[in-house]
């Protein structure tokens, strides 16, 4: 394989990304180094470094070796092996670089496990931060221990899973046993699990072809795209991390004041320090993905709903229907989201029901929109105009025939608002009219932050590299999402 050909590969510009993520963050830790003097983010800075180091030597070997596994050097495989272990310093951008490269021959089930092992090895790690807590709750052994044990098996169903399962024999049975047991430790909030148990369901056990072709398709376009891989894998940590906090986190170390404990550095008992009522920020900022994810999701599903039914019918219908839909809410898409959501914030009070009612209210016209031009396409198509000639309904040829195929377009708008509602949110909480002050929202965690920005910047810094990583991570899955449901990229 040619030189040019080999760096406009998948594997290859995922080596570069993962470089250039690495080298980033080591740069960063170089900085807290610098600012804050402490020993944990001297050795994490070393340990990212001395990783960086070994990526920029393996992409200069990729380039000489080609990027299948059998053609490597005993050298290339040994430098692939050690960037594995980089996982355990939290370096998951050379980690899952590695676990790729280590792979002959990509297949969905192998890249679905990489990424679950990631991300169960990050709960682990970072649930386990609680044990320097002066206390823990009455199940964190509990859930830890669990927690652990998956990540073990996890460890042994990639090796098992290295190979294609049509491979092996008897292969529709170990199909069913495997999805059932991601479906039933899907409980963990891993919802990486419930997708391959989705994909050992079509692909090896239900026989419908033309079903089976459209799935691996698409999945085939998200699992190769590592952006997108990486997106969804740090969504994961984030809703697994919150969904398993009320068992593992204690929450008065979030909510209660502790004046004994005022303005601490970070420390293995306080990992992101405390800010000035002694409240644990590390704590806060993991309660807080609960709510920025909830107001995010509820924040996009409600006007995707609202917006995608009136935007239906008001493509499909009569022209007078149409025109009074779509004025209405161009009168409405006339006024700013942020102004918008401040009025009605400003008249009602501020809380989190009048924050979901009010940023929804405002993403209504644009789901609309995207609804409205999907359908005044499809609905121009010989089988919704053969639908008609036969007497179908309006309603059952607009909902059963035209609305699910006008849907790939509200799930790539939708993954993307989903990030833009995140940051209305802490925008609006940071300017003290979102979430209640008390509430450990990220926003709320970065107001207070930013009063100390000259003697404790650690305080702003984590809550907002937790909003710019979440954000970021939902713009990288959408727009994988985008280019796997786009025929145009076939």
């Amino acid at each position: 394989m040619s030189t040019e050909k080999i760096k406009g590969h998948d594997r290859y510009k995922h080596s570069q990304f993962a470089f250039t993520l690495s080298t980033l963050f080591s740069l960063f830790f170089l900085y807290l180094t610098a600012s804050n003097g402490a020993m944990t983010y001297m050795i994490l800075f070393i340990a990212f470094s001395i990783h960086s180091a070994i990526q920029g030597l393996l992409l200069k070997r990729l380039t000489v070796e080609g990027l299948r596994y059998d053609d490597y050097t005993m050298f290339t495989r040994a430098l692939i092996t050690i960037q594995m272990f980089s996982l355990l310093t939290g370096n998951i951008f050379t980690a899952t670089c590695a676990f790729r490269l280590r792979q002959a021959e990509e297949t969905m089930s192998y890249t679905f496990i990489t990424y679950i092992f990631v991300a169960d090895l990050l709960l682990v790690s970072l649930t386990a931060l609680n044990i320097f807590k002066p206390f823990v709750t009455n199940t964190f052994l509990i859930v830890l221990i669990g927690q652990i044990i998956l990540t073990i098996i996890d460890m042994w169903l990639i090796h098992y899973l290295r190979r294609d399962l049509s491979t092996r024999a008897h292969a529709t049975r170990k199909a069913q046993g495997l999805a059932i047991f991601f479906i039933l430790t899907a409980a963990t909030g891993n919802v990486l699990r419930l997708l391959l148990s989705y994909h050992l369901y079509i692909h090896y056990i239900q026989s419908d072809a033309s079903r089976r072709n459209r799935s691996g398709v698409f999945w085939q376009k998200i699992t190769r795209s590592f952006t997108s891989m990486l997106g969804l894998l740090f969504i994961v940590v984030i809703f697994s991390l919150s969904w398993t906090s009320t068992l593992t986190f204690v929450e008065r170390f979030a909510v209660e004041n502790n004046y004994q404990a005022l303005l601490l550095e970070p420390s293995l008992v306080h990992p992101f320090g405390t800010d000035n009522f002694g409240r644990d920020v590390y704590s806060r900022v993991v309660k807080g993905g609960v709510i920025s994810l909830s107001i995010g999701l509820l924040t996009t599903i409600i006007p995707m709903l609202i917006g995608g039914t009136l935007g239906a019918i008001s493509g499909y219908f009569h022209p007078l229907v149409d025109q009074t839909i779509m004025r209405v809410l161009d009168a409405l898409y006339a006024i700013p989201g942020i102004l918008l959501a401040i009025a009605i914030i400003a008249a009602f009070g501020s809380n989190t029901t009048n924050l979901i009612i009010a940023l929804s209210i405002g993403a209504i016209p644009m789901f609309a929109r995207t609804m409205r031009a999907s359908v005044l396409t499809i609905k121009q198509l010989d089988y919704i105009k053969a639908s008609v000639a036969i007497g179908e309904s309006d309603w059952k040829i607009l909902f059963k025939h035209i609305v699910p195929n006008a849907l790939a377009p509200m799930i790539v708008r939708g993954t993307l608002a989903i990030g833009t509602a995140v940051i209305a949110t802490s925008s609006l909480s940071f300017l003290g009219i979102g979430v209640e002050p008390h509430v450990p929202e990220w926003g709320n965690v970065l107001r207070v932050g930013s009063s100390y920005l000259e003697t404790e910047p650690y305080l702003a810094i984590f809550p907002g590299l937790a909003i710019i990583l979440l954000v970021l991570s939902f713009n990288f899955l959408g727009d994988g999402i985008r280019d796997a449901l786009d025929p145009k990229m076939d």
